[in-house]
Formats: structure tokens, C-alpha cells, sequence
């Protein structure tokens, strides 16, 4: 009996979650006068967690837009629960702004992320790790296909924020882009390069983009290729910082223990000590395709890999919502996701079989990849297809449709779960010209979405009929491959020759 008490007490303590320590010792030398109907002191714990289903919004946090003398764009959260400041300068300036720069320039935007910190003509490298770290400062700078961000978290007390303020805008105006530095992440550049070559799914990804993209400025690879990388040099780089690493090309997300007046005026001093200059050329729209795209890569392996996929939508895009939701119903919601049950547990075909929706400033991807045998492939890719042509035109199933809306609901709050995590959304809405309570309305909408609209989002922008397939394998017949997908797609296509691929060598792409 006494075994059981000891049980029922521990169970309570576990589920009331408190520490050894915190339970009151004068309830553990009582354990034998504990009678059998003894109400548990965590019945009210328990019944709370109830409440957890009926839960489908989150307070998001209060976005302040501040007023800058510089006319940049300025978003704010006042956190004051720990004494920190999260700070990002988000610049028009990807990997999509190299070639602005000149022809073939592809790895431009990286490298100078990448050397951003390696000296100034008054600090080393090694000077100025040891002032942010000196300072209690986090400092970074990367480098996408749309953006260039500058991060930095330190204390809010004004003797560690300052200097530390200070010593960004210092390397954003003065990195040299010394020559040791950019020998040094050329050579780990390089090795880079040869990794991808070993990488089927890497080599997948950038012939991905290149056949979707052609000659835009997204075609190629935010890190450049073997042959671009090479004709870098720090005078080329000195004129990317000055044309757009600028005040009027950026935008400020600040998140922490500031008041709004401090973070107007951390927002100002930011602005107005930075290089001036221009806003980016827009992007321009890529082109549609109008029918298949079948691109194949040689590679001797068990196991192909496939992507498919075609162009998709922009961040501001009105259908954006509707068509998140769409994805995570077919591929982007695990074991629960169309894909994954037609593939995976219905046919054992694949380990993971995924799809994803990226939107940027121009339109982005809509793509499904997954890896199999290669016995299997063709057959898989004949599932997978018809898993999209079946999603797109037969009625949304309404069970599953309020199930994803109530898991990426629950989701949510994630994306502000942190100062950082804040402020990496400020910036983003900052950058894609999104109102500053985008967050709080993207519960609200995403909350009323209905299955019409998921359909008609589905029948505007996902095209099962003008797919770009990119195919890693052993060999691959084209034709048949064609006219599968045709037949998927009740078209009928008259019998030819067909031609089966074969690789006169391994790794025949190069990125």
C-alpha cells in the first residue's frame, strides 16, 4: 500500500512540475497518513491542460513603427524582461544585386558577408573579435539570395551598447576586404565546391534553379561558382559595400530593454552614420514555362534523387496564406501530409517526401523533392504527380484543412517565442514592405481561411502540366518519363523511339 502512495505522490509532483526541493517535506513524512480518496494537489494543473485544445491564438507582440530622420524603415518590440538589445540592418543587397555590380560577379554579396569582419585599415581581425567579445556583443553578417543582414545582440547598459553600436557601423564604412582574407575563404571556398560535386542533392538543387530561372538573378547559387569566385577581388567588393550597404537600401528591426525614445534614437544614429546612397533596382519577374522541363544529372548511385516543382508566388502576394496552408496539407506537414502517406506509408517508396513554398521579392518556389531506389523511381514520380494533380482539382478535404490550421495556429507563437526569433520577423516584414501588425493578422487570417479559398489559390497558382523535374540517376529515359506524365494528365501521346541516358561518367554537372 505504501508502494502505491508513493507512486500517486510522485505522479503528482511530476505533474504539477515541481522539483524535488520545492515539494513540502512535511508531505513526504506524512506519505502513511495519506488516505485513499485523497484529492491530488495538482487537479487543477491537470485541468488546465485541457484548456491547451481550445487555445487557437496567441497574443503576437506590439510592433512599433518609429519615425527616422533618414526616411528608413524603422520597426521596434520593447522587451523588458532580460536587459539585452537584438539589432538588424537588413539590406536589399543578395546574392539577386551580384551582377549589378558586373557580369558573372555571382558570389559577390557572400564573400563580402563572409570578410565583412577580417579588418579595417584601424583594426585586425583578431581586434575586433576581441571587442565584441570584450563588450559581451554577438555579431554576424550573411548573405541570401534576397537579403544582407547585419545582426547584433548585446547589453542594453549603455557602456557595452554604444561602443558596441559603434564598432558595426565602424566595419560596415571601413572593411577592406583585405587580399589574405579573401585568398583564405577562397581556398575553403574551393573545397566547398568539391563537396557539392559529391552531394547528389546539392547538384539537384542548383540545376533546379537554373532551369526554373534561366538568366534571372536568382538562376545561381547565393555562394557563386568555381569560375565566378575567382575574379572577386577587394576593389569589387569596396563598390558593392558603397552602392548598397547604405542607409536609403536598408531597413532596422530592434527588439530589447529599450524605451521607444531610446530605440528612435538608436534608430536615427544607425540611419544617419551609415554611408547614403540609393535604393536597389527592383528585381525583375522571372518567366513562366508552358510545358514540361525535364533536366537529368548523370550519377552513379543506388538511390535517385527527384525534385519537381515550377515558379511561385511573391512575400506579397494576397493568395500567400491560403497557399501556405495548401502546402503543409500536401507536403509540408510530415507523416499527416498527402505526399508522405502516397509515398511513404502507402508504398514504402521513400524515407521523407517533402514540399516546400518559397516567397520572396520576385516570385519564389513552389517544389516537392524526396529521395528512392532507383528500380522505383519511375513509378514514384507517377505517384507523386498524380498526388498533385488529384490535390489541385478534387475538393479540399475540410477535416484535414481545419487540423493544418489548428497545428500551424499552435505553431505560431515560435516565430516570437524569442528576442532574436522577434526580431528576425521584424526585419523580414520590414524588408517585404508588410504592414507592422502583419503578425497579429496573419493569425487572424490564417484562423479564417476556408477550403474555397485554399481551392481557388490551388487552381490559380500550382500547375501540375508545366513542372520543371530535375532527376538524379543511373540513367533516365526522357521520353517514357514525358509520356507518363502526360497520360497523368489525360493527354495522349503518340508512340516514338525512345532514347534511354546513360552517364559516360560520375558527377557530369557542375555547379
Amino acid at each position: 500500500m505504501q508502494t502505491s502512495k508513493l507512486i500517486v505522490l510522485l505522479t503528482t509532483l511530476l505533474c504539477s512540475n515541481l522539483s524535488l526541493a520545492e515539494f513540502n517535506s512535511d508531505e513526504t513524512q506524512n506519505i502513511e497518513e495519506l488516505p485513499n480518496d485523497t484529492p491530488l494537489k495538482s487537479l487543477t494543473t491537470l485541468q488546465s491542460l485541457k484548456n491547451l485544445s481550445q487555445q487557437k491564438s496567441y497574443e503576437a507582440p506590439f510592433v512599433q513603427e518609429l519615425n527616422n530622420s533618414h526616411k528608413v524603415r524603422t520597426l521596434f518590440v520593447s522587451a523588458q524582461d532580460l536587459p539585452i538589445v537584438d539589432i538588424q540592418l537588413t539590406f536589399n543587397a543578395g546574392s539577386a544585386q551580384d551582377e549589378n555590380i558586373a557580369t558573372g560577379m555571382n558570389g559577390l554579396s557572400n564573400m563580402a558577408a563572409r570578410l565583412m569582419t577580417e579588418g579595417t585599415e584601424q583594426y585586425t581581425a583578431k581586434q575586433i573579435a576581441s571587442t565584441f567579445e570584450g563588450l559581451g556583443a554577438k555579431f554576424s553578417v550573411n548573405a541570401y539570395r534576397d537579403m544582407f543582414t547585419v545582426r547584433m545582440r548585446v547589453l542594453s547598459d549603455p557602456k557595452k551598447l554604444n561602443p558596441a553600436v559603434d564598432m558595426m557601423l565602424h566595419i560596415l564604412n571601413h572593411a577592406t576586404f583585405n587580399n589574405s582574407g579573401l585568398s583564405l575563404v577562397l581556398n575553403n571556398t574551393k573545397i566547398g565546391q568539391k563537396q557539392i560535386q559529391e552531394n547528389p542533392s546539392r547538384l539537384m538543387g542548383i540545376r533546379f534553379y537554373r532551369a526554373i530561372y534561366g538568366k534571372h538573378p536568382y538562376a545561381e547559387p547565393s555562394v557563386g561558382t568555381n569560375g565566378s569566385i575567382q575574379k572577386i577581388t577587394p576593389e569589387l567588393l569596396v563598390q558593392f559595400r558603397n552602392k548598397f550597404l547604405v542607409a536609403q537600401n536598408m531597413n532596422i528591426a530592434i527588439t530589447g530593454n529599450l524605451t521607444t525614445e531610446q530605440a528612435t534614437s538608436l534608430g536615427n544614429l544607425l540611419s544617419q552614420n551609415l554611408k547614403q546612397g540609393e535604393k536597389a533596382a527592383e528585381i525583375p519577374e522571372p518567366l513562366d514555362q508552358s510545358d514540361f522541363n525535364i533536366q537529368f544529372i548523370p550519377y552513379q548511385s543506388t538511390q535517385a534523387n527527384i525534385m519537381m516543382g515550377h515558379l511561385g508566388i511573391t512575400r506579397e502576394n494576397p493568395d500567400r496564406i491560403a497557399l501556405e496552408v495548401a502546402n503543409q496539407m500536401f507536403g509540408g506537414g510530415g507523416f499527416n501530409s498527402i505526399l508522405m502517406k502516397e509515398l511513404r506509408v502507402k508504398r514504402g517508396y521513400t524515407y521523407g517526401a517533402y514540399s516546400t513554398l518559397s516567397s520572396t521579392q520576385a516570385r519564389g518556389l513552389f517544389s516537392l523533392s524526396y529521395g528512392t531506389q532507383q528500380e522505383q523511381m519511375m513509378e514514384s514520380i507517377r505517384v507523386a504527380h498524380q498526388a498533385l494533380i488529384d490535390f489541385v482539382s478534387q475538393p479540399i478535404q475540410r477535416k484535414q484543412l481545419e487540423e493544418t490550421k489548428e497545428g500551424m495556429l499552435r505553431s505560431f507563437p515560435m516565430t516570437f517565442s524569442s528576442n532574436a526569433n522577434i526580431n528576425a520577423q521584424l526585419a523580414s516584414i520590414g524588408f517585404y514592405h508588410l504592414p507592422a501588425d502583419y503578425l497579429s493578422q496573419y493569425q487572424q487570417q490564417l484562423s479564417k481561411i476556408t477550403a474555397k479559398q485554399v481551392q481557388a489559390a490551388l487552381e490559380k497558382h500550382i500547375r501540375a502540366d508545366r513542372l520543371t523535374l530535375v532527376i538524379v540517376a543511373n540513367e533516365l529515359d526522357q521520353t517514357a518519363l514525358k509520356k507518363m506524365l502526360n497520360a497523368n494528365l489525360g493527354i495522349y501521346t503518340p508512340e516514338k523511339n525512345t532514347e534511354t541516358l546513360t552517364p559516360k561518367k560520375a558527377n557530369a554537372t557542375s555547379p
